[in-house]
């Protein structure tokens, strides 16, 4: 009965001042206890939904600071520098990008690679880790940041490691639900084979590559799940930067075709399917043709390139 009554008088209240006050932001101003705003709270973290986005905010962010943290051991230890052969190689063609720029580097002859040969660099690495890197120099440059192409290049994996675990959130989100994309990224951040490749200081192609291997699963899935060509084409950006990235493209050129002759064996081939699979599949492969290392300039022909090419056949 109590109920009752308030509710009638919430309602005879709000009858009378229909043509009453209205507040500054040009709405009518509700009486003190009858289901008005009462404050910014009512919104926001008052609702299990801003709770539960600041609990995911919190364990991202409590995952990159562990991952990242994880990695700088040596950095503590020691000092800001680049250790293992590869790496400072590496560094080596990266402050040749930023000193000379991206022509001069294509075209670089670097005599003291693969000696007493020599080496041409711009046709035989993989250009995403050097170009990655000069582009956040610049950026930092811009901004009035100076920093040592040195330090960019120590602190490059650690800091992509926090990205890693964002995209396995994203990843497993998909595929399952939030808590077990929480729970992946927290793994991932911290796992010991990724921190091996990934420590500060080792400034080699894994830094980057796990991130964009598991972003453009996602970007995969979310396009099959929605049919929509905005992520479809999402994920072939994602896939061009793997590519240009490291070697280990092909497990993501093999393994989406692969899922999608499963989808047709198991007759759940579908319009979303076919939206989400024609302009990545068609597009990866034609992205292939733009480095010239290891992925060679016939990836039609190539047999990293078979099961792609095998399903294409079998569709037309």
């Amino acid at each position: 009965m109590a109920e009752h009554h308030t509710a009638s008088d919430c309602k005879h209240k709000t009858g009378s001042n229909t043509g009453g006050s209205v507040s500054g932001n040009g709405r009518p101003n509700s009486p003190a206890g009858c289901g008005g705003s009462g404050g910014g709270l009512s919104g926001g973290l008052t609702q299990p939904a801003g709770w539960q986005s600041l609990l995911s905010f919190t364990i991202l962010f409590l995952a990159w600071l562990a991952g990242f943290s994880s990695r700088l051991f040596a950095v503590i230890r020691f000092e800001s520098i680049i250790h293992e052969f590869d790496p400072w190689f590496n560094y080596r063609s990266t402050h040749h990008l930023t000193t000379n720029g991206f022509y001069e580097f294509l075209n670089w002859f670097d005599e003291r690679a693969w000696y007493p040969l020599g080496r041409i660099v711009g046709g035989t690495v993989y250009p995403g880790l050097m170009v990655t890197a000069g582009l956040i120099h610049y950026v930092l440059n811009l901004l009035h940041l100076t920093v040592h192409i040195r330090d960019v290049c120590v602190f490059l994996a650690p800091v992509f490691s926090g990205l890693t675990a964002i995209s396995t959130f994203l990843l497993t989100r998909e595929l399952w639900n939030q808590g077990a994309g929480l729970l992946a990224a927290c793994f991932i951040a911290i796992v010991p084979g990724y921190i091996s490749r990934s420590v500060a200081g080792s400034f080699d192609n894994e830094g980057i590559a796990i991130f964009a291997l598991q972003f453009t699963y996602y970007l995969w899935v979310k396009s099959v799940k929605t049919g929509s060509v905005f992520w479809a084409i999402g994920c072939c950006l994602s896939y061009f930067y793997m590519v240009s990235a490291w070697g280990g493209y092909v497990f993501i050129i093999n393994l989406i075709p692969l899922h999608v002759f499963a989808l047709l064996l198991m007759q759940r081939f579908s319009r979303r399917l076919y939206i989400g699979e024609s302009p990545v599949l068609c597009v990866c492969l034609y992205e292939s043709l733009w480095f010239l290392y290891e992925v060679h300039t016939s990836p039609p022909t190539h047999s990293r390139h078979v099961v792609l090419v095998l399903l294409y056949n079998n569709e037309a």
